[in-house]
């Protein structure tokens, strides 16, 4: 019996969205965009080297909610490439930009590797405009070199010579389950590695993964210490980049976080089980029981 084809695009059948380009203070910049826009806004971070497609599994089920975006970060994707190193303020400008060119006030976040560093930081330094947070698999808070060597090696090579072998790599890079990098996912970030300068782009978005640049940037106790706002830290059994032991360190330094872990997944749980993604996430978003979740402490 032949089995369907697993494409990303299938997640959105049945979907009413958008996928379009805003000028975020003269950044091109492009999103995926589902849900009543006079909703409460849900904001989307994927990790380096990502896209928004990160979150083709999630949109359905949150755009029932929220007026929920999944947007390219700077240097990535479809939205303008990076001209200069991409250290976390560029981000969090170029967030900044984005709400203010959607005329969003004020945001929950999601953020996904470096989406959760920056969605960290968000909170941090602008607290007025962040209503939830969740940190999911989420860098930032460690400087691991081997994990830093191997993601910056993979990424630089994958879109130096964007063959079929090198982008299959790093997207199983992100998945415990190697069947969930389905061709049409890495047809899509293919096409995306093959835009002209992305080669000398991705250097710029890769400077994070440098030691020096990494320890000025990272997010230490007295920066989560300042987090607010309501938060989950959500980890999987089989992340990549660090051990379910450093998540729960995360959560333990935010005032009042709580704690999951997802089992059978790598870094990208909102794709690989996103059944029990969507479940979790919007049960903490919508403010309700999240029964997997613990206390930090717990």
């Amino acid at each position: 019996m032949q089995t369907s084809y697993q494409s990303i695009w299938a997640e959105l059948r049945q979907t009413s969205f958008s996928q379009g380009w805003t000028d975020a203070g003269g950044i091109n910049t492009r999103y995926l965009h589902c849900g009543d826009r006079a909703a409460p806004a849900l904001i989307l971070l994927h990790g380096v080297g990502g896209h928004a497609e990160a979150y083709v599994r999630n949109l359905k089920s949150h755009g029932r909610h929220f007026s929920t975006w999944a947007i390219d970060m700077i240097g990535h994707g479809w939205t303008d490439l990076a001209t200069r190193d991409l250290e976390i303020p560029a981000y969090i400008d170029h967030l900044l930009r984005f709400m203010d060119a959607q005329r969003i006030e004020r945001a929950s976040f999601s953020g996904e590797s470096l989406g959760g560093w920056v969605a960290a930081r968000m909170a941090i330094d602008h607290p007025d405009r962040v209503e939830r947070l969740v940190l999911n698999t989420a860098g930032g808070s460690q400087a691991d070199p081997v994990v830093m060597e191997r993601l910056k090696t993979l990424s630089l090579q994958a879109a130096t010579d964007p063959s079929w072998n090198f982008i299959k790599a790093r997207v199983e890079w992100l998945m415990a389950d190697k069947s969930k990098a389905y061709d049409d996912l890495i047809a899509t970030r293919q096409a995306i590695y093959s835009r002209p300068g992305m080669a000398a782009a991705m250097k710029h978005n890769m400077v994070l993964q440098d030691m020096e640049t990494r320890l000025r940037n990272l997010l230490r106790a007295e920066d989560y210490a300042c987090i607010t706002a309501p938060t989950l830290v959500l980890w999987t059994s089989h992340d990549p980049t660090a051990n379910v032991a450093e998540g729960r360190r995360i959560a333990s330094m935010i005032p009042g976080a709580l704690f999951t872990v997802m089992e059978g997944c790598g870094h990208w749980p909102q794709f690989e089980d996103a059944q029990v993604f969507n479940r979790i996430h919007l049960a903490f978003l919508l403010g309700g029981h999240v029964p997997e979740a613990v206390a930090a402490g717990g």
